[in-house]
């Protein structure tokens, strides 16, 4: 085989190593993100769950309004599980 084949062949491979290394590289750095996103959300789900205890005890006093917020942070977590899902 001709030297300007091998260098083609090595310089090919090399080429095909560092894109694979950036991807390893980009898929690391997804799954950092996808944890610190599920630490966000956990953090969020579990300050949900604790102003809800008093809210079922409360229910016929609580306002449209409150009702509405609540929605929309349990709305905020639901979406942010499905981010990191579909980042899979």
């Amino acid at each position: 085989m001709p030297a300007s084949a091998r260098r083609l062949i090595s310089n090919m491979i090399g080429d095909l190593k560092e894109e694979r290394d950036e991807l390893a590289l980009q898929i690391h750095l997804g799954k950092e993100e996808a944890k610190s996103e599920l630490a966000r959300l956990d953090k969020k789900l579990e300050e949900l769950n604790q102003q809800y205890q008093p809210l079922k005890n409360a229910v016929d006093e609580t306002s449209d309004d409150v009702w509405a917020a609540f929605q929309l942070v349990g709305e905020e977590i639901k979406n942010g599980f499905y981010r990191i899902r579909k980042s899979f």
